[in-house]
């Protein structure tokens, strides 16, 4: 190791006497070094990619206990042929489900304590091998304090070896004559699951569609090392807890469309009697046949009666919106979305509308609440309403948690370990290069244009309330949903109001921005890469927003290994159109694979026969040699940590700083 030149400037010297506060000594300066370096020797963490989540928790927490297939391959790597199929089948299932298979066996099982001193030495090693990749430290970190002692001793001695034989079994014969062993078990099954993943990445689209995305968030928020690059749905969900009402009406909307008012009402304490009681006075007698909420696929049940309430909330809260949205448009005239204005283009005695220039009969004729002298005039009632849902969302504490969390773990796009992780797209020109995109009068591309989006939700949310500053960034959170130039949507336009009204599907397309096409080049994909300073000769772009339709014969790796696009696929509103349930992605120091899941049926059926994951695997890249943390960017930063301590020890030798 080279000795550092012993000549230090102010800036350096106090810095190192900060330092010397945590290492006061030449031993403990030098003893951090020589766990550093072994460190950068150790393999890769295993790095675990999802994303497009859309509130289905049950298949995402299925997924994130079997870490898509990593816990069933590691028990392959530890058992091999010595352990039957059925077995091994067995053991991962109990690994994921600890509380719920334990529950099976024991109802099972005639000779219980046999099968617990088996599963007990199985668990042990299945510890052992999950825990190769950390160092001791790591390891007992992630340990639970009530049990971190006896694990420890069972981790890292060995089952086989004679003269510790008789010690490790009296240990587990002790935690079994002492009832101890169901708990004993759960928790040795939490550390595996604990440290089967090192970190993980969650690409956009926690929120909509499926009903369980408020209990996504708590998983989250309580998982040992996550980010989150935010989605449009999740931005729009961002944009309704800042105080942006036409944000809180699509929430509304789409969470109606898919019957899923649980997230509302009992996820987040969102009031929807005032909805409901309007909607009934002002749509009672219509059939809101155009409204008709997608039930297929929701959890919760619904009579004839409560699906028609659902499609007068959805129509009252529609109609609300397209006011709303004509109020910021015309507010912000510089996001050029005046042609998402159609309310005065209706004929209201032809029940037609004018869109593009062309003529279109409407499913829908019924209007009470719009004047068609002022159509984007919100009633008293309609104000009234408005009022209570703004107050219902601002106020929410739950939901205030999960945004605070969205904003401290999260960001707009993330580079880590040769890969650049963006939900959705990075505008572009028809030539392939970054589309110049105005924002509050400055012209912003590529990178920066990501970088001012990001400063901006921020400033939604952290802003001080009442500047023009923040009542800007609370509008352009909506643009961000719906704007033809935003970086989550990229479209040119969002045509709901089309799809509630027309039955014509010419007028229902939404063009999509050049990067959807061009990112399959590889020379576009090595520009943006370029852009972002992401070095390394497997570097990656990882998205989702867009579901991979396998059953017609799209494949999720494109420009040449380049462009991965991994949309989880969890909403079942989807798996018709894909033909599978998604991607997940997996990175670890042996390298990249893709897994294509199947649809998930249930948890009871996971637990009750062993359905772990059920897919296919397929490779992006594969290293010849493993990947160590040398390799990674916290290798780098350890790296840069060795260096300021060596430069410490020498300070210390040279009489700069004083040792304590």
């Amino acid at each position: 190791m080279k000795r550092p030149d012993a000549s230090f400037d102010e800036n350096e010297l106090r810095y190192l006497k900060l330092l010397s506060k945590s290492f006061p000594t030449i031993t403990e300066a030098c003893t951090e070094i020589i766990n550093l370096q072994a460190i950068l020797n150790l393999p890769k963490g295993t790095e675990h990619f999802l994303t497009d989540i859309h509130g289905e928790y049950e298949a995402f927490r299925h997924v994130l206990k079997n870490a898509s297939g990593s816990i069933e391959r590691k028990i392959n790597d530890e058992f091999g042929d010595t352990l039957r199929e059925s077995v091994k089948r067995d053991l991962c299932t109990l690994i994921c489900y600890p509380e719920e298979r334990l529950a099976i066996v024991k109802s099972r099982e005639s000779n219980i304590d046999e099968w617990y001193l088996v599963t007990l030495i199985q668990l042990v090693k299945m510890c052992q091998r999950v825990s190769v990749k950390y160092t001791r430290s790591k390891v007992r970190k992630a340990l639970p304090p009530k049990y971190s002692y006896i694990i420890e001793e069972l981790m890292h001695e060995s089952l086989s070896d004679p003269n510790k034989q008789a010690y490790l079994n009296n240990i587990l014969s002790n935690i079994i004559e002492l009832d101890r062993a169901d708990d004993f078990i759960i928790t040795l099954c939490d550390v595996i699951q604990r440290l089967v993943i090192d970190s993980l990445h969650i690409v956009g689209d926690i929120y909509d569609r499926g009903p369980g995305a408020h209990i996504v968030m708590e998983t989250l928020m309580n998982y040992h090392d996550v980010d989150i690059q935010w989605g449009n749905h999740d931005i729009l969900w961002m944009g309704a807890a800042v105080g942006n009402i036409s944000c809180m009406a699509n929430v509304i909307r789409i969470c109606l469309r898919y019957g899923n008012l649980r997230i509302l009402e009992d996820g987040y304490g969102i009031n929807l009697v005032p909805l409901a009681t309007f909607a009934m006075e002002a749509y009672g007698d219509d059939p809101c046949d155009a409204f008709q909420p997608r039930l297929k696929f929701a959890d919760d049940k619904h009579s004839d009666k409560s699906t028609h309430l659902i499609s007068q909330m959805m129509k009252a809260i529609s109609i609300i919106q397209f006011k709303l949205e004509a109020d910021i448009i015309k507010r912000r005239s510089e996001f050029e979305m005046a042609d998402r204005n159609l309310l005065h283009l209706v004929n209201y005695e032809k029940g037609t509308v004018m869109v593009y220039g062309k003529e279109y009969p409407m499913l829908d004729t019924n209007f009470p609440t719009v004047d068609p002298a002022d159509p984007y005039r919100l009633t008293p009632e309609e104000e009234e309403l408005v009022g209570k849902l703004h107050r219902s969302f601002v106020h929410c504490e739950r939901l205030r948690r999960h945004i605070e969390f969205l904003l401290s773990d999260g960001s707009l796009y993330l580079v880590r370990n040769g890969n650049l992780m963006f939900h959705a797209s990075m505008p572009l020109n028809a030539d392939g290069s970054f589309k110049s995109v105005k924002i509050d009068g400055v012209a912003y591309a590529g990178k920066a244009l990501m970088d001012k989006v990001d400063s901006l939700i921020r400033k939604a949310y952290f802003g001080e309330q009442g500047t023009p500053e923040h009542s800007f960034a609370v509008d352009y959170m909506w643009y961000i949903w719906c704007g033809p130039d935003s970086v989550a949507f990229d479209k040119g336009k969002m045509t709901t109001f089309e799809r509630c009204f027309i039955a014509d599907k010419e007028p229902h397309k939404e063009p999509k921005g050049h990067y959807y096409i061009l990112r399959e080049q590889e020379s576009v994909c090595d520009m943006i890469l370029d852009e972002f300073g992401v070095k390394g000769v497997n570097r990656h772009i990882i998205n989702g927003h867009v579901p991979v339709k396998t059953i017609k014969g799209e494949s999720p790796i494109r420009a040449g290994g380049k462009m991965l696009i991994i949309d989880g696929g969890f909403s079942r509103a989807y798996q018709g159109e894909t033909g599978i349930a998604g991607y997940t992605l997996i990175f670890n120091s042996r390298g990249m694979q893709l897994v294509q899941h199947e649809p998930f049926t249930s948890t009871r059926q996971a637990i009750e026969h062993g359905v772990v994951i059920k897919g296919t695997r397929l490779f992006v890249d594969f290293n010849k040699e493993r990947m160590l943390v040398n390799d990674t960017d916290n290798g780098e930063e350890i790296r840069g940590q060795i260096a300021a301590l060596l430069r410490l020890v020498e300070a210390y030798r040279n009489g700069f700083v004083k040792e304590r």
